[in-house]
């Protein structure tokens, strides 16, 4: 009784309020100059957010430079040393780790900073300046650009793990 869910009144106001939303997040988009990119290592995964700004790196909200312990710190901003902090003075990178340990982890924000810095000079300045970051980077290491594919290799049955046998008796 009364009036249908699907009145044409509302239909035209959720075709109009989605065109709004629609219309705003495109112009949003365009305006930011923003890249994602992610790295992993083992069971850890790594989000880079680098967007033009005033040179902050964040980890988790706090800055890269809290990283504990000290060697750990020096693993994460070897793509920094490497391309020089003028190279980061304009971008803001923001990124967020989740899962494994702190090792993996750490491999893990290198390889996702390593991996937006180079997406985002490809897609907002110029593509020879990407190819040199580029180059510097795999000379350096691989595992920056390059995702690490090894794996823990799960248990089987007949010993205490992947590969190990339970001693064989003969009496």
């Amino acid at each position: 009784p009364g009036r249908s869910r699907w009145s044409s009144t509302s239909v035209r106001r959720r075709r109009s309020r989605l065109y709004q939303v629609f219309r705003a997040s495109n112009t949003n988009e365009e305006k930011m100059e923003s890249v994602q990119c992610f790295g992993k290592k083992k069971t850890s995964v790594a989000v880079a957010h680098c967007k033009r700004g005033r040179g902050l790196l964040k980890l988790n909200g706090s800055p890269l430079e809290l990283i504990q312990p000290e060697m750990l710190r020096f693993k994460a901003f070897e793509p920094v040393m490497l391309l020089g902090k003028e190279r980061f003075s304009n971008l803001d990178i923001r990124v967020r780790v989740k899962g494994g340990g702190h090792v993996s982890q750490v491999y893990a924000i290198r390889q996702a900073i390593a991996k937006a810095i180079v997406a985002f000079y490809q897609k907002f300045v110029d593509e020879q300046t990407k190819q040199e970051i580029k180059d510097i980077l795999l000379a350096y290491d691989r595992t920056l650009l390059v995702a690490d594919p090894r794996r823990c290799e799960p248990k089987k049955f007949g010993g205490r793990g992947a590969r190990a046998r339970f001693q064989k008796s003969y009496r």
